[in-house]
């Protein structure tokens, strides 16, 4: 059987830090030194303005080799096409909500799930955070809690706190652990797609101008959260429609 120490560790190699669009590269250092005092080693750059950078190794520290390890891609959906779980962090309240945690809630269920797929946290820009369209690809959000007079954190100091809840929930063996097994995004996708065309075949959306119709579908399968076998399901029962 494998052991404790062997079961924490692929736990935090499952684990994905995503950054998008970081105007600032010494945010990317100090994320990466973050990450490794915490046992993580996956660092994705969406589209970074200014990467590699010498700014980013020197805040680094010793933990240049995740920079010399890290994935650049060009959008949000390339970073956790692989993902079964993603948690936006965000403090803003969005008109279409995505189920809340709390940082200890989001420790503790990503590090849960990354026993046996891969996962991740994401990160929005500095200024203005993650867009609606990036968050439309998550499924949970998590915001942390912080003085109600001055709750502003910068991106390396949220990115520290995160993963050191996560750290600790693998450390104590507070993980949760779900039996299911959850689709990964990219599959999530192809369903959203499959359902949207459904929708248009029938005349309940109108293709030219869907509204909101999709976000809150989203939504509703976000809450629902269905497990590979499910999903399967309401592909088979789209498939169906559309012969009929």
């Amino acid at each position: 059987l494998p052991t404790t120490d062997f079961v924490k560790a692929t736990m935090l190699s499952n684990i994905k830090i995503v950054l998008i669009q970081t105007f600032h590269p010494g945010n990317i250092g100090a994320a990466a030194r973050a990450m490794k005092n915490m046992g993580l080693s996956q660092l994705v750059l969406v589209n970074p303005v200014d990467f590699p950078s010498e700014e980013a190794t020197s805040r680094a520290g010793q933990a240049t080799d995740l920079l010399e390890n890290v994935q650049v891609v060009g959008s949000l959906e390339e970073a956790i096409s692989d993902c079964s779980l993603v948690v936006a962090t965000s403090a803003r309240d969005r008109s279409i909500p995505l189920p809340a945690l709390s940082a200890r809630e989001a420790g503790v269920k990503l590090s849960g799930e990354a026993k046996k797929a891969q996962v991740a946290l994401v990160f929005g820009r500095e200024r203005m955070g993650l867009h609606n369209s990036d968050i439309q690809q998550c499924h949970m959000q998590v915001n942390i809690d912080a003085n109600p007079v001055y709750p502003v954190l910068n991106i390396s100091q949220a990115i520290q706190i995160l993963c050191y809840e996560i750290y600790q929930a693998s450390e104590t063996d507070k993980a949760e652990y779900d039996e299911d097994e959850y689709p990964l995004h990219r599959e999530l996708e192809l369903f959203y797609q499959h359902l949207e065309e459904t929708l248009a075949g029938s005349g309940f959306i109108n293709e030219s101008h869907p509204g909101q119709a999709m976000e809150h579908f989203r939504a509703l399968y976000r809450k629902a959260r269905p497990t590979k076998k499910e999903l399967q399901l309401l592909r088979g029962s789209l498939a169906a429609l559309q012969k009929s």
